[in-house]
């Protein structure tokens, strides 16, 4: 079982889910590009917030902007070859930013998602403008015949905005995930087992 967790844009809580998702299923975590490595990296959250053993991504990019910029600023050129999915399982996949982020020039994330054919949970915030991103992310993957195993939510509850969402999107509502304060890997994963049937993620 491996799975893919994007969202519907950045800084909306794709890496702590990713973390819950992956200390539930007790599974390794995976980041084919990392952009930015001022501070802790998305890998070593998740270490932190979940105890997942972490896979060591295809790229390490200075620049704390889209791959596919941070790699020209670094003077790195992404071979998409190198961003195949390791034969590890459990896996949880993280892509970058939302679902049309560029890895390079010529490529998509939601193009490499539908190279890979593994199903993708779009995590999305439950803030304002969530309808309007949600819908288009999950246009662009259908486009692309990417698999969709359903929306996750964080922040604070908004009922009309996750119920229209999965009604007009057509995806399953998998849960919310509220914002944690303190957060930490006790407190992420009473969170998550609360929010989430985890049956949702390996049926």
């Amino acid at each position: 079982m491996r799975i893919v967790v994007t969202g519907t844009d950045t800084d909306i809580g794709k890496t702590v889910f990713a973390a819950g998702l992956a200390g539930a299923l007790g599974a390794a975590y995976w980041k084919p590009v990392q952009s930015g490595l001022e501070g802790a990296s998305d890998a070593e959250r998740v270490a932190a917030l979940s105890g997942a053993a972490t896979l060591p991504e295809a790229y390490r990019l200075n620049t704390p902007c889209s791959p596919h910029l941070a790699a020209e600023i670094d003077g790195v050129a992404i071979d998409p070859a190198r961003l195949n999915p390791p034969a590890i399982d459990p896996l949880v996949i993280e892509g970058a930013g939302g679902v049309l982020v560029p890895v390079t020039r010529e490529l998509l994330y939601a193009d490499l998602f539908a190279r890979w054919r593994l199903p993708v949970v779009l995590v999305a915030r439950t803030a304002l403008g969530t309808i309007n991103h949600s819908l288009l992310s999950i246009e662009a993957l259908r486009a692309r015949g990417v698999p969709i195993l359903g929306v996750a939510f964080v922040g604070e509850a908004n009922e009309d905005s996750e119920a229209t969402i999965a009604a007009i999107g057509g995806v399953r509502r998998l849960g919310r995930l509220p914002i944690l304060d303190p957060l930490d890997r006790p407190a992420l994963a009473a969170a998550f087992a609360r929010a989430f049937t985890l049956t949702d993620f390996t049926a």
